[in-house]
């Protein structure tokens, strides 16, 4: 059994090693070649495709990162599982878009919007995702 002052040296020791591992950590994560947000490929146009997600909260049952609604697919990568033909149709379409039972919303974007959406998606796709799966929604995986 530790004395008291042993006990003492003990906790300020180990808080003074895990204090400084902190501060390590935290300096080398904010190093530039540790970036992995792609921020500096936000143009005008992706910022224009976050607001609009924003103002029509998509949010609301579209995920993005795990972050968000879980009624419709996630759309982290939804650029590379449907490609952007398919994207801008969708949010083009005057009518309902209604897969699976679900509905969503005819938006009826202009060209202009519809592409912010996509620049807006395709620099979400490209973030690092540290090798987390692409797909944190079931209901965005496709039927085998």
């Amino acid at each position: 059994m530790l004395s008291k002052s042993q006990a003492r040296a003990f906790f300020l020791g180990g808080t003074l090693v895990t204090f400084l591992i902190f501060i390590g950590l935290t300096i080398y994560s904010f190093m530039p070649r540790n970036d992995q947000t792609n921020y500096g490929k936000i143009t005008k146009e992706v910022v224009r495709g976050k607001e609009i997600w924003e103002q029509n909260n998509c949010m609301g049952c579209h995920s993005i990162m795990g972050e968000g609604g879980y009624y419709a697919p996630e759309l982290t990568k939804v650029l590379e599982r449907r490609g952007e033909g398919y994207v801008k149709a969708v949010l083009i379409s005057p009518v309902p878009w209604n897969p699976k039972g679900r509905k969503m919303v005819a938006y009826k974007m202009s060209e202009a919007d519809a592409n912010a959406m996509v620049a807006y998606f395709e620099w979400i796709g490209k973030i690092d995702l540290n090798g987390f799966d692409r797909i944190v929604s079931p209901l965005a995986k496709d039927e085998e």
